[in-house]
């Protein structure tokens, strides 16, 4: 039989953030990447804002060593509120305070990089046994095209396991997790999702099962975390969430099956330098204090450069 479908609320989210941000050295040598600011807002706080407009409001945040402006970020700053409210600046108040307000944020910290899996499983007392999400902070997802509220219905409709998934270029699918997919059929209003039969960690363009990449969305129950608990490292001498999440494709019950639902939205990786940077002249571009003399900027830096 499937894994129960579920009505109960789903309001528990992990967020792994243990990384050391190799590729954006010197820049994260005593600052985390996440706090990295995309335009004005740290990226961090883009990915918390899109859990809690799908109303996961209890996040847990797997930290390491040196990341504790992460926690400061979510944070009051009492002397900074004050100083800015005695100067009348209500504005700037107002957003200093916005991620304050967003969830109800726990942390936790990762003892040594092991590992998407081994982070995941760090949450497992937070977690308890309920339904969860995980959210990787490298992904952005455009908040006009959310991806979250649907998975939470795919979970409620079917139960088991849910990936967000993102047709790639086939020369861009070793750098993904690739899902062996297969239609579930005629399902009324479900033409978006498929049935995940498989997965493989960073394939070749040659081996990989399908061009559908796992987005850094998961929506997992709480049977995850007694397979990470024995799983072995994998890619990298790493625990992989993926290898986990492969055992549950074959099962009915226990946390599966797994389903997919296939994104069209906007997604930007801030995890890559190049993604990085579109990422911030894409939104910064399409605000309005900032968008018209951007754009205007824009078009004639472009007409400058060669062909």
């Amino acid at each position: 039989m499937h894994s129960q479908p579920t009505s109960k609320l789903i309001t528990k989210a992990v967020i792994p953030a243990a990384g050391m941000g190799t590729r954006f050295l010197p820049a994260t040598k005593a600052m985390p990447k996440e706090m990295l600011p995309v335009v004005d807002k740290p990226a961090i706080q883009y990915v918390v804002e899109e859990a809690a407009s799908a109303g996961l409001t209890e996040i847990m945040m797997v930290t390491g060593r040196n990341k504790r402006a992460l926690e400061d970020h979510f944070d009051r700053a009492t002397e900074l509120e004050t100083m800015l409210e005695e100067k009348g600046n209500l504005e700037l108040l107002a957003t200093v305070r916005e991620s304050t307000k967003l969830a109800h944020m726990h942390y936790g910290r990762q003892a040594s990089p092991r590992g998407l899996g081994d982070a995941v499983l760090t949450a497992s007392a937070f977690v308890g046994d309920e339904p969860f999400a995980v959210l990787l902070g490298d992904d952005l997802i455009d908040s006009r095209n959310p991806i979250l509220p649907r998975m939470i219905e795919v979970h409620q409709k079917f139960g088991g396991t849910v990936l967000a998934l993102m047709e790639v270029e086939p020369d861009k699918i070793s750098s993904y997790g690739a899902a062996a997919v297969e239609s579930i059929g005629s399902e009324s209003n479900f033409e978006d999702v498929v049935r995940v039969t498989g997965l493989v960690e960073k394939p070749s363009k040659e081996s990989a099962p399908s061009n559908y990449a796992v987005l850094g969305r998961y929506l997992l129950t709480a049977d995850i975390f007694k397979i990470l608990q024995s799983t072995k490292p994998g890619r990298s001498n790493e625990i992989q969430l993926t290898d986990a999440i492969a055992e549950l494709t074959n099962r009915e019950d226990h946390g599966g099956p797994v389903h997919g639902v296939v994104f069209n939205g906007l997604r930007y990786d801030t995890g890559d330098k190049l993604g990085y940077l579109q990422a911030t002249i894409r939104l910064a571009s399409e605000r309005n204090d900032l968008g018209p003399e951007l754009r205007k900027w824009l078009k004639e830096f472009v007409k400058g450069l060669p062909n």
